[in-house]
């Protein structure tokens, strides 16, 4: 499957289309989900986001979908290194920023304030908890925050609990931040009760972290129905090649609205056909596949135990090797 495969039913005339649509809604399993999204509404979606289909596959063929960039705030970076890595991902075009916080509150406010004072307020901020406070605990440190304008939290408490993230929806809402969560949840009945509860102002789905594509288009039929904006996690090996085709396809064929995917700047030269972004927008991919063919040399490197890299570290002591 790659992008055009997803999407190439645009070239049938409608009483084709409408079988295509039929054909690919039975691959979706809608068994505990009906109360939120039903087969039949599934195709009207998919019906109704017909019009305009041809212009926007032709925009995203031109012009590429929008990316924010995690570079320039992990943990542990200097002051100096944050603001040089700003001001090389504004030179690449970049215009969305995403840092993690969590660790101590002044540290954040500080971080956050240089990251503003370098990408300033016309450009978008995000901040990234990794699931690390107590629902009360997020409130508070984000309201410290909230002076730099995030345009949400991520995963602010435990990727399970659902009512504690509406909580924390609720209570960030008249500071206009929003609460981003789902790369950690494991299947379509969690997003909907995440959709349901209000817990979820932007929905971030893992190409890897639940049943294939097939569970993954029923995520994306629920947030649809619930107006929420899709912006996939991306943060991973490979995560960018895979979500690229599902967030285009979403774009041309659902929601009819670009909203952002996250882009992680390492690893990608490790595969055959690897993300291509350029002036802060992927590039459409042409070749067929998911874009998760792995290179020879890099499964020869690093496949464990016996990769040629592995087999180093444990000559080095760097890890012991687990044997079954």
């Amino acid at each position: 499957m790659n992008f055009f495969t997803v999407f190439s039913f645009n070239c049938f005339h409608s009483f084709h289309s409408f079988h295509l649509f039929q054909l690919l809604v039975s691959t979706i399993d809608f068994r505990y989900i009906t109360d939120v999204i039903t087969p039949e509404e599934a195709i009207s979606m998919l019906k109704n986001a017909q019009e305009g289909k041809e212009e926007r596959i032709e925009h995203l063929l031109v012009k590429g979908y929008p990316s924010y960039t995690t570079q320039v705030g992990w943990m542990g970076y200097s002051d100096a290194t944050i603001q040089e890595l700003c001001k090389k991902y504004l030179d690449l075009g970049f215009t969305a920023f995403k840092i993690k916080v969590g660790r101590d509150v002044n540290s954040d406010m500080k971080r956050c304030m240089l990251v503003r004072k370098e990408i300033g307020y016309e450009n978008t901020l995000m901040i990234d908890a990794n699931q690390i406070w107590d629902v009360n605990e997020a409130i508070e440190w984000v309201k410290k925050l909230s002076e730099y304008k995030p345009l949400f939290i991520e995963e602010p408490t435990s990727p399970d609990d659902v009512l504690g993230h509406a909580t924390i929806a609720k209570a960030l809402r008249p500071l206009g931040i929003g609460v981003a969560t789902g790369e950690m949840c494991c299947n379509r009945v969690l997003f909907k009760q995440f959709l349901q509860a209000g817990g979820m102002q932007y929905c971030q789905i893992d190409s890897a972290r639940i049943g294939g594509v097939n569970e993954i288009l029923s995520v994306y039929l629920m947030a649809k129905k619930f107006n929420v904006p899709v912006i996939p996690h991306a943060g991973g090996v490979g995560l960018c090649e895979m979500v690229q085709h599902l967030q285009m396809w979403e774009y041309t064929s659902l929601s009819k609205s670009m909203k952002m995917i996250e882009f992680v700047d390492q690893q990608h030269d490790q595969f055959v056909y690897p993300t291509i972004v350029l002036n802060a927008k992927y590039q459409a991919p042409v070749e067929p596949g998911y874009s998760t063919e792995l290179k020879a040399e890099a499964i020869e490197n690093y496949e464990y135990p016996n990769g040629k890299e592995w087999q180093k570290m444990f000559q080095e002591g760097i890890f012991e090797e687990i044997k079954y």
